[in-house]
């Protein structure tokens, strides 16, 4: 059997921005959600590779190469009435969380890659986030409200570890006491207690922590580079601990694959010490949903047509997907029905309650020194 490979050494390879860093990683195709690049649809060419290069896919490294962007402007802003927040910042596009069912990977065809393994092996990072956002919050135009961080990709990604950026926003944040509002499924979120400890004080910080299943051998192939379910209890429990109030997203419930351990998840988070929650049903639009297909394929082809056969009967019978605002989140018809009473049931029964109002009241803009030339 092979060594697996030091991590510590493999991080020291890594070269330095502000180009491109360049990672091997240990494991290959298996350690990644998607299995295959899908054609892009904004692209009328696609590269496929010739079978006969007899090229074993589950041998062969994919490197993840990260790229700086350069966006003029950090604070995203939505109309959506369904998302529970209009302001967001999103640190990374791109996530090497490699979650196979994640709906903002169609994102990435807006840069010209593929929803595939490009959305998890090509990171866009937007290394001047922190700079941006100071000079956003220092505008007369701001209006302090609740900021999100993400709603796209996770920013606690493992590049995160090194490149500190959404721990730069948080400091931005701290300084100006504007609340925010974190959702992620890695325990790298703890390294920032100190912050979002801060924050707390004036009622202006919350974390959600996303747990998808307990089951470690199904969360190793269905959120391959996330915190395993362990740690993210580990990471509920600290931030109760240091008074930063946290909750559980149940997201996504996959209806014949994961739906029956919500009540278990519920449970477990509530005794690390989770104060509220919320779910949302598996969304598989555009090039998501054959992707996920072929993962059930791969890993679960037992379950395949009971799962996509759940998925369209909340999805209005026939789709794997349904974009309405009103029902993209949690879905509609029985099954739909049954998980909203089931989870407000497990709520009640876990002693879990509603999610708290963040305060922008406290909210200030740091005065500058003037220079001669100001």
């Amino acid at each position: 059997m092979k060594q697996r490979p030091d991590l510590r050494q493999l991080w020291e390879q890594v070269r330095e921005f502000p180009d491109a860093a360049r990672i091997i990683h240990p494991r290959a195709y298996h350690a990644r959600g998607a299995s295959i690049n899908p054609a892009n649809r904004f692209e009328t060419l696609h590269i496929e590779e010739e079978p006969a290069d007899q090229i074993d896919e589950d041998s062969r490294p994919i490197k993840t190469l990260f790229f700086r962007d350069s966006s003029r402007s950090i604070i995203a802003r939505n109309n959506s009435p369904d998302v529970g927040f209009e302001t967001s910042v999103n640190p990374y596009r791109g996530c090497e969380h490699g979650c196979i069912y994640c709906y903002a990977r169609p994102t990435h065809e807006y840069l010209g890659f593929s929803a595939g393994t490009d959305f998890e092996s090509r990171i866009m990072v937007k290394i001047d986030a922190p700079q941006l956002l100071e000079h956003e919050l220092s505008s007369r135009k701001w209006y302090p409200q609740v900021i999100a961080i993400s709603g796209v990709t996770d920013p606690y990604q493992p590049v995160e570890r090194r490149l500190r950026i959404t721990r730069g926003c948080l400091e931005v944040l701290a300084r100006f006491r504007n609340p925010v509002g974190i959702i992620t499924k890695n325990r790298l979120v703890t390294r920032d207690i100190d912050l979002l400890g801060e924050l707390a004080q004036f009622s202006a910080a919350a974390v959600n922590i996303s747990v998808t299943s307990l089951d470690e051998s199904l969360q190793r192939v269905l959120e391959p580079r996330t915190s395993p379910p362990t740690a993210r209890l580990e990471a509920i429990a600290m931030l109760r601990k240091a008074g930063v109030p946290v909750g559980v997203m149940v997201a996504p419930i996959i209806p014949g694959l994961t739906d029956h351990e919500m009540p278990m998840i519920l449970q477990a988070c509530a005794k690390a010490g989770a104060q509220f929650a919320g779910y949302t049903i598996v969304r598989l639009p555009f090039a998501v949903a054959p992707l996920f297909e072929r993962w059930l394929d791969e890993h679960f082809p037992e379950k395949k047509d009971k799962v996509l056969s759940r998925i369209r009967t909340i999805r209005g019978g026939t789709r794997l997907n349904d974009p309405r605002w009103a029902t993209r989140i949690k879905g509609e018809g029985i099954f739909a029905e049954q998980t909203g009473s089931l989870f407000q049931m497990s709520c009640r029964k876990y002693g879990i309650g509603p999610r708290p109002e963040l305060s922008a009241e406290h909210f200030r803009a740091p005065r500058r020194q003037l220079t001669l030339f100001d």
